[in-house]
């Protein structure tokens, strides 16, 4: 069974170092050594159209649905009565893989201004088929292993500028089934929180003799706050989840009646030890000694901050085009990509869709889409 849950968590370090950076039970980068690994990295994908197409960034822009994933507390300002979206995504079509997909639906239920507003989402990620062998390469059955996450989240504004949100998940990922040889390989089970905050403000810029309306937003989300797991029965074989902070700001310049541009920046750091998640430091020392526990140092500690901006354009709130850029270190994975985003809505529906093209050739994520559909029933004005 140990050759089996081999080639099931192989796998995810392939689809992990593609499109995070973060694997399970591998250290190494795709151009580096020193790639921090977690279990259940799936956590992490960006799985929304609008981010994915603006560098996957969102801590500070996201006020839809998929607020839920980059940060719940910008459902707070939202004016709509309530709100769905569904995302769809191949993954690893360049590799000729037909099977893995992520699929994510969220919604939400705006109370009222001052009850706050009650968000939800599933997260479901298909591995597809593998077949697994034994130690002499006999086949011996095969499998089709799955993870998804389900999340509720409460979100309020503190104040007219300030909302807060708190969000509990819980995570199942099932690697391998126990085919019945060799040590027992069991599904993960467990749970997480995230604490996340936005900062809203508007102000005038002036210049040339006109005042340009403007909409600051800054955004920080600690996310999948939750204890170490273990895919086996043995309590000492324990791997950190991705723990992660996330945090970013944006410009919203509102051109005119009909014009807006947004700009966009994010930067993110998984809060778990640097020699990766099969650490035996606790949960809490893993978190606060993230900061500095690089073998390195603080230039190290710097190298593991990933970055992505990008920017949205929108005509009438009708038609968006949207570009952004990743870069994460090549010792911490690697991933140098640009995306590029297009959406249209139509009264209460939105339709968006995004492109990821990596700056490296032949990477495994050449070509992933992503795809969305929003809808969103306007507010009844009874708050």
């Amino acid at each position: 069974m140990r050759k089996a849950f081999f080639s099931a968590t192989c796998l995810v370090v392939l689809l992990t170092v593609s499109f995070r950076g973060f694997s399970q039970g591998a250290s190494a980068g795709q151009n580096g050594s020193k790639t921090i690994t977690t279990a259940v990295p799936f956590l992490l994908v960006a799985p929304d159209s609008r981010s994915g197409g603006i560098g996957e960034a969102g801590v500070a822009i996201t006020d839809d649905a998929n607020a839920m994933h980059w940060n719940a507390s910008a459902l707070a300002f939202t004016e709509n009565r309530m709100g769905f979206s569904m995302s769809y995504s191949p993954w690893l079509r360049a590799l000729g893989i037909p099977d893995i997909n992520l699929m994510y639906l969220s919604g939400y239920y705006n109370v009222g201004d001052k009850a706050g507003v009650i968000g939800t989402s599933l997260r479901y990620f298909s591995l597809g088929q593998i077949d697994f062998t034994d130690g002499l390469g006999q086949p011996i059955g095969s499998d089709k292993p799955n993870e998804f996450a389900w999340d509720v989240g409460y979100a309020l504004k503190v104040t007219p500028v300030l909302s807060a949100s708190i969000s509990l998940r819980y995570i199942y990922s099932r690697l391998a089934s126990n085919a019945g040889i060799g040590d027992p390989v069991k599904p993960v089970n467990s749970v997480a929180g995230d604490i996340a905050f936005l900062y809203v403000k508007d102000f005038n810029m002036n210049g040339s003799g006109s005042n340009l309306p403007v909409t600051f937003k800054a955004g920080i989300n600690i996310s999948n706050i939750g204890p170490k797991v273990s895919y086996t029965s043995n309590t000492s074989d324990k791997d950190f989840i991705p723990i992660n902070l996330r945090f970013g700001y944006a410009f919203v310049f509102h051109l005119d009646d009909y014009n807006s541009l947004t700009f966009t920046n994010d930067f993110n750091k998984l809060l778990v030890p640097s020699e990766g998640g099969r650490s035996d430091k606790p949960l809490l020392d893993g978190i606060f000694g993230s900061f500095s526990d690089a073998e390195g140092g603080f230039s190290e500690e710097l190298s593991e901050f990933n970055i992505a901006a990008g920017f949205e354009y929108w005509y009438r709130q009708l038609f968006a085009a949207r570009v952004g850029v990743f870069y994460e270190d090549p010792e911490k994975g690697n991933r140098k990509f640009i995306t590029l985003g297009a959406g249209i809505k139509y009264n209460v529906f939105g339709l968006h869709f995004a492109y990821l093209a990596p700056l490296q050739q032949n990477h495994p994520l050449q070509n992933t889409l992503r795809f969305t559909l929003t809808y969103d029933f306007a507010s009844t004005g009874n708050e």
